[in-house]
């Protein structure tokens, strides 16, 4: 079934332990984190890149092809790596490498950070911190309920893109799927912007990050909604406001776990200019980036366990 022959990797336990390397240790330092390299190398690809529209966007596309592709083989040469030595070694080695590629704590302890800024009411400390860390948009203007919201709404979409997404990749395709998909999401989040100089140089990136998170963006919404009454949310509310609102971001993706967030907490998450969703809710305060916290762990776990049953399941169906 698998497209990649993982001859050491009984899904569930490498996956639990790298869930629980995450929670324990974090994030490494950027000199030691396989996506602070991906990044490296695809900024030094855009650096080189042509300013023609017609070049750039086959530079932008040889550059995604060729990364994908040597993320494949290095994810293959790891999992043949790791055929050689002892089994339990090989669980260890390959968490940690399966940690380095999601993010639970990072997040959370980045979104806790915007919390006690508005809690203090340092809203300056706080619109600093979430245009640092959680958001790309223009934060000098935001008031607290706006700086909240945007603290929710990237705890939200990151629960697909930084965690659900990866790992589905990774019970799929192990270790070159979830290589292969972090150098595109990565990719994505440094050239897909609408400007001059990434129009055209990050559409590959941006459209095959489009097909690769079709999937989580819309599972992660549903794990968000069957989570919320673990949270005092409401699954419900969720799921109107999921119906509702999912197509009025401007990613195809990003607005599905953010509008079942903004249903299940009962809060409004508005970007000036661009969307409102779930209109007429209540306003977001810092209180409320606590209960998406909440809400992001439930949501983790039921996802951890819903792969690990995918891949108990797809092992008895190889064998």
């Amino acid at each position: 079934m698998f497209p990649f022959p993982i001859p050491h990797s009984p899904f569930p336990i490498v996956l639990l332990l790298a869930v629980l390397l995450d929670l324990a240790l974090g994030d490494p330092p950027n000199r030691f984190h396989p996506v602070a390299w991906m990044g490296s190398l695809i900024a030094a690809g855009a650096r080189r890149a042509p300013r023609s529209p017609r070049l750039a966007l086959a530079w932008g596309a040889a550059l995604i092809c060729g990364g994908v592709v040597a993320m494949v083989a290095l994810g293959m040469a790891m999992q043949w790596g790791l055929s050689t030595v002892p089994l339990v070694v090989a669980w260890c080695l390959e968490a940690a490498v399966l940690s380095t590629l999601f993010s639970i704590r990072g997040l959370v302890r980045a979104a806790h950070s915007v919390r006690d800024a508005l809690a203090r009411d340092d809203l300056d400390a706080a619109r600093a911190l979430v245009g640092r860390h959680l958001v790309s948009r223009n934060v000098s203007r935001l008031d607290g309920h706006n700086v909240a919201a945007a603290a929710i709404e990237s705890v939200a979409e990151n629960a697909s893109d930084s965690v659900i997404a990866p790992l589905l990749y990774y019970v799929l395709a192990g270790l070159p799927g979830v290589l292969a998909y972090r150098f595109v999401n990565t990719a994505d989040a440094m050239l897909g912007y609408h400007s001059e100089r990434y129009e055209w140089l990050g559409k590959t990136a941006a459209r095959l990050d489009d097909v690769l998170n079709f999937v989580p963006a819309r599972f992660t919404a549903l794990l968000i909604l069957m989570a919320a009454p673990f949270v005092g949310g409401s699954t419900m509310r969720g799921w109107a406001v999921w119906r509702a609102d999912a197509r009025l971001t401007a990613s195809p993706n990003a607005g599905h776990p953010m509008s079942a967030a903004s249903g299940a907490l009962g809060i409004e998450l508005e970007k000036f200019g661009c969307y409102r969703l779930g209109p007429g809710q209540r306003a977001a305060n810092w209180r409320d980036i606590d209960r998406m916290t909440s809400l992001f762990y439930a949501t983790v776990m039921l996802g951890v366990a819903s792969l690990s049953m995918l891949a108990i399941l797809a092992r008895d169906y190889d064998a």
